[in-house]
């Protein structure tokens, strides 16, 4: 007789809500794909029904296929389409931030700026009041920090291979933030702009495309999660019973 697998699955944003969960223990037979462990997630919350358009799927914080089979242990995150210190200033390299503090563009440039380098790029988002036609009254984010973080390591690897830079900083902010608010620097030092230009670039809208980190609006009618990629909109869920 095949033994059935135990697995947790993980939910963000609009999905969480729906279930009203961010954790699931779940049992599914051996054998079981990543489709396999959603069904099962689908049939404990059939909220979560017809959700999974655009999300994708990660096990043990490495994204993944959902014909990939799990194994009894594995954690399965799903992540809805994308919308520790700081190091001693002047040091080359890739320097992440998660945080829940407020962010200084000035401290992230003088954390990557050198003596050897020429141009210093940064790019900062802040929160504007208003979204495609809808005033926005402030925005909260919302990250898987155990893939987030790894997720933006590389990306600013990535970016210093690609580009030649000597440094970049990726810092980014979640929890609940005003309109003016920055929500994300990136700063970038190469010894010429053309470099730090091209990092920064690269570096921001990587980071805005694949790591998993979610901003919902609120505004006038109700909060809404906005998807990053598609640039839709999920309506918030019913209440609960």
């Amino acid at each position: 007789m095949a033994v059935a697998l135990s697995v947790q699955v993980l939910l963000f944003a609009r999905l969480r809500e729906l279930a009203a969960a961010r954790s699931l223990d779940l049992t599914v037979p051996a054998g079981a794909t990543v489709r396999g462990v959603w069904d099962a997630a689908v049939e404990r919350h059939p909220r979560l029904r017809g959700a999974d358009a655009g999300v994708r799927v990660a096990v043990n914080e490495e994204y993944a296929g959902w014909d990939q089979a799990v194994r009894s242990g594995d954690s399965v995150a799903f992540i809805p389409p994308v919308a520790g210190g700081v190091p001693e200033a002047g040091r080359p390299g890739v320097h992440v931030l998660l945080t829940t503090d407020v962010l200084d563009a000035a401290a992230a440039e003088a954390l990557v700026r050198t003596d050897a380098d020429g141009g210093v790029c940064t790019f900062t988002g802040v929160v504007r009041n208003h979204a495609e036609g809808r005033p926005v009254e402030r925005l909260e984010y919302e990250a898987y920090p155990e893939m987030a973080e790894p997720q933006m390591r590389r990306i600013g690897e990535e970016a210093l291979r690609r580009t030649g830079a000597t440094a970049v900083a990726l810092w980014h902010r979640t929890g609940t933030l005003e309109i003016g608010e920055a929500s994300v620097v990136v700063s970038a030092s190469a010894p010429h702009r053309g470099e730090a230009f091209e990092a920064c670039r690269y570096a921001i809208d990587t980071l805005k495309a694949d790591v998993p980190i979610w901003k919902k609006e609120h505004g006038e009618g109700g909060a809404v999660w906005v998807d990053e990629t598609t640039r839709t909109h999920s309506a918030p869920p019913p209440p609960v019973s």
